[in-house]
This record gives C-alpha cells, sequence and structure tokens, in this order.
C-alpha cells in the first residue's frame, strides 16, 4: 500500500484518522503504532519474515539504548551489537542476492540466493543507528517507553521512504502534542499537492524514459537520448519530492514536524550545494553520523579526501547493490572533491556559469544512476555524445519529435515547479483568496485520483532502496 494509491486514500486514511482523532490524546500513540504496524504489514504480507525483522530491530534497539543507560561500562559493547544487527540485517537482506550473483560468474562456484528487499528497511535502519549513537554520546535519553519508540521508528507516514528522522527531532512531539485543525487542514492541503506531483507530474514524464528503454538505447537518436534523461531527472525528483511532501502532509495531521527533505536542488550551482538541497535528511545523516566521526576535515588535506570517498562510496552503496551505484558514488566523490579543492570558488562567482555546469552534469549523473547494466549505460552514454563513434541520427531520423509532441507539456510543468517563483505565487495567492488554493488542490485530487483509478500510477522510485 502506496501512499498515491486508491486503497490508500479512501481506505486507510479515514478510518486511520478517525479512530485517531476520535480517542483521547494518551491513547493516540498507541493508535499511531497500531495503524502504522498495519500499513507495514499489508507491506509486507507475502513476505512476513520482513514483518518480523521489523519488529526484533525495534525492540532490540529499545533494549540495547536502555541497557546503554543502565551499564556505562559496556555501552561500547551494545552500541555495536545494535549496529551490528543492522548492518548485517541490511548486507543479507540488500545486497547478499547481488553478491552471489556476482560470485556464481566464477567457474568453480554456482550460488542461487533469492531474497527480497524489505520495504524501508535502508530508512528505519538508519534511524536506528542514529538513535543508538545518540544515546551513545549522551546527546539524548534513552526512551523509557516501548510504545513510544516503536511509534518513533514505524510512523508510517515516513516510515517507507522518509525523510530519515532522528529521534532529536520528534521525542517531545511523542510524549505531548497538540493537533490543531489548522494543522490538520495544512497537511491535507501539503498532502494533495504531494500527491499531485507524483501522480501528474512525476509518473507521465517518467513514462518517457521507460519508452526510451524498451526501445533500445542503440536505437534511439541523440536528441531523444537527452530527452529521455531529462525526463529521468524530472520523475526522480518530483516523485521523491511530492513523496516527501506527502510524509510532511501527513505528518502534520499527526501533530509532527517531519523535516523538509529538498530545497530546490535544481537551482544549484555546483554539485556540492546540490547535495545540500536534495535529500536533505539523508546528507545530514552521513554528515553527522560517519563523516564528523571520521574527522570531517580538520586533519588535513589528504584525510579530508579519503573521509569524502568514505561518505560518497557509502552513499552510493546505500542506494543500491550494484556497480552503477558504486560508480555514481565515485563520481559525485570525484566532482565534489574538485568543486571543494579548485573549481566552486569559481562557480560561486559566475552563478550563470554554475548553472550551465549542472544543466548538464545533474542528467549526466542520474543517467549513471538509472541505468544499472554498464554495457547499457555505455551505449547510452554514446547515445548522448555521438562524436565518440555511436551516430547523432537513430533508424527513424526525427523520433524526437515523436516523443517531444507528447511529453513537451510535462517538460514545461516540470521546469516551471523547478523554481521558487510557482510556490511563492501559491502562497501569495493563499493569502490573498485559499479559496482559489481550495479550488485548485480540489483539481489536483480529483485529477490524481482519475489516473490512479485508471492504473496510470507507479511505485515510487525510492522504494528500491
Amino acid at each position: 500500500m502506496v501512499f498515491s494509491s486508491l486503497q490508500f486514500i479512501f481506505i486507510f486514511m479515514p478510518i486511520f484518522f478517525l479512530g485517531y482523532y476520535l480517542v483521547p490524546a494518551q491513547y493516540r500513540n498507541a493508535v499511531l503504532l497500531l495503524g502504522s504496524l498495519s500499513f507495514y504489514f499489508v507491506g509486507a504480507f507475502y513476505h512476513p519474515e520482513h514483518f518480523i525483522l521489523f519488529l526484533l530491530s525495534i525492540l532490540l534497539d529499545f533494549y540495547m539504548g536502555i541497557f546503554m543507560e543502565k551499564r556505562k561500562t559496556k555501552k561500547k559493547l551494545y552500541l555495536g551489537l545494535g549496529i551490528f544487527f543492522h548492518l548485517v540485517a541490511l548486507v543479507i537482506f540488500k545486497y547478499a542476492g547481488f553478491l552471489a550473483g556476482e560470485l556464481s560468474k566464477l567457474p568453480f562456484l554456482q550460488l542461487s540466493v533469492n531474497v527480497f528487499l524489505p520495504i524501508g528497511i535502508s530508512f528505519y535502519t538508519f534511524q536506528g543507528i542514529s538513535y543508538l549513537v545518540d544515546v551513545y554520546r549522551g546527546t539524548v535519553r534513552a526512551e523509557k517507553s516501548l510504545l513510544d519508540y516503536a511509534v518513533y521508528i514505524s510512523m508510517f507516514e515516513q516510515l517507507i521512504a522518509g525523510p530519515i528522522v532522528t529521534y532529536d527531532t520528534v521525542k517531545n512531539r511523542l510524549h505531548n502534542r497538540i493537533i490543531r485543525k489548522s494543522d490538520v487542514i495544512r497537511g491535507l492541503e501539503v498532502f494533495v499537492f504531494g500527491l499531485g506531483l507524483k501522480v501528474l507530474l512525476a509518473n507521465p514524464i517518467g513514462k518517457l524514459f521507460t519508452d526510451v528503454q524498451n526501445i533500445g538505447f542503440e536505437s534511439i537518436s541523440t536528441p531523444l537520448a537527452w530527452m529521455a534523461i531529462f525526463a529521468f531527472t524530472f520523475q526522480i525528483y518530483f516523485d521523491f519530492f511530492g513523496y516527501s511532501l506527502m510524509a510532511i502532509g501527513l505528518g502534520k495531521m499527526l501533530g509532527f514536524e517531519i523535516p523538509k527533505n529538498f530545497d530546490f536542488p535544481y537551482l544549484s550551482t555546483s554539485m556540492t550545494e546540490f547535495w545540500r538541497r536534495w535529500h536533505i535528511t539523508l546528507g545530514s545523516w552521513f554528515r553527522e553520523y560517519v563523516y564528523i566521526p571520521l574527522g570531517g576535515n580538520k586533519n588535513g588535506t589528504k584525510r579530508t579526501i579519503l573521509n569524502l570517498l568514505i561518505v560518497w562510496l557509502l552513499t552510493g552503496v546505500w542506494h543500491g547493490a550494484g556497480y552503477n551505484f558504486l560508480l555514481w558514488g565515485a563520481l559525485l566523490f570525484l566532482i565534489i572533491t574538485i568543486e571543494k579543492f579548485f573549481l566552486k570558488k569559481y562557480l560561486d562567482k559566475k552563478p550563470w556559469l554554475g548553472h550551465l555546469y549542472m544543466f548538464f552534469l545533474i542528467p549526466l549523473t542520474w543517467a549513471v544512476f538509472a541505468i544499472e547494466d554498464m554495457g547499457q549505460l555505455a551505449t547510452f552514454m554514446g547515445r548522448l555524445f555521438p562524436f565518440f563513434g555511436g551516430g547523432f541520427w537513430s533508424v527513424f531520423r526525427y523520433d524526437y519529435l515523436k516523443y517531444l509532441k507528447l511529453y513537451w507539456i510535462f517538460f514545461v510543468f516540470g521546469t516551471l515547479f523547478s523554481f521558487k517563483k510557482p510556490f511563492e505565487l501559491l502562497k501569495k495567492l493563499d493569502k490573498k483568496d485559499h479559496r482559489i488554493i481550495s479550488i485548485l488542490l480540489f483539481i489536483i485530487l480529483a485529477g490524481s485520483v482519475y489516473c490512479m483509478y485508471k492504473g496510470f500510477d507507479d511505485p515510487f522510485l525510492y522504494f528500491r532502496f
């Protein structure tokens, strides 16, 4: 069950929120936990071992946190046990199949490992680790209520694909929160707008990249190749941005403030800036729990470069098991390192040059991210840059014109909503006459429901990670 589904919008949401608002405040955490576990159980219905793993991780983190406070001489042991459990589970479920497949290529080994990725494991693993580390450091007190801790980890609005929420940011609301009518209304509005970005923009423009994959990269022209990768560039942004807005909106309806995950990343003038604006909570997690503990930039240039390399390779591997993700992380490391020690000072002085630089660099890095087969990636790069020998035109010389007629409107809106101005205009309209925004949101909701009813919907891309 996903947010952009008729089941969630017309069955889960009405039933859950009716019960959540009707019960006395002291019972809301119990209702939220029951609803969140039900939400996860439905998603893991055909893989009950995933649900059991999820429950075990909650119990382990909770008791390791308590043990670290009660038995301070052994707190490093408890921290290690908790992190070890999370990392082993992540490796088994996320990387075992890939590793077995690669080892099976050796003539003397024949391995067959068929595992399915538990939904949300990358996200709840990071939240669990952050909690354990914070308790170990003493920056937060261990949660004494298993109910409240289970609610923190399992809150359905951010369980499946983030944002990654640290315990410290929600601990006060876990124990005492006031739900205002204005927050519920605002949360519902944010949810509907995020739904529209996902269903009405990300899904249809993403079909172009899918169409090109089905045709075969070797058969497309250079203009169509560039159109396809720009389509994926818009798809992954509005897919994940839309999900994050929906999570933030649901959080407001529940009485929580979920941190924002995006800050107009496509307006960046450097890759360094881009990764401060994109998936903000993931970047914050790696900075707080990996980069700074490694020493950050305090131990000289060589150590800083090594720390950056570790962080970006881990970022690539976290996103998926495949050589392309490792290559993607290494490429980001190379770009950001060059910017840090040389290029960024020039880009900061000339923003127009930075925007031009990122206009080409962003889709190229997403190409490495999106295409898992290395041979296909090489073919696609050959289509993007035909002077390497791939040729400019396809068998059908003007193939890009056909797709431009079908998708131009989505490119227009994708470009438009990558800027701040439309959002600023919506805020002004909201202050001037809220009825205009209400009508607009109703149209967005009706259009989204129609598309979902017709089956014009896709899973969120970050569910794969």
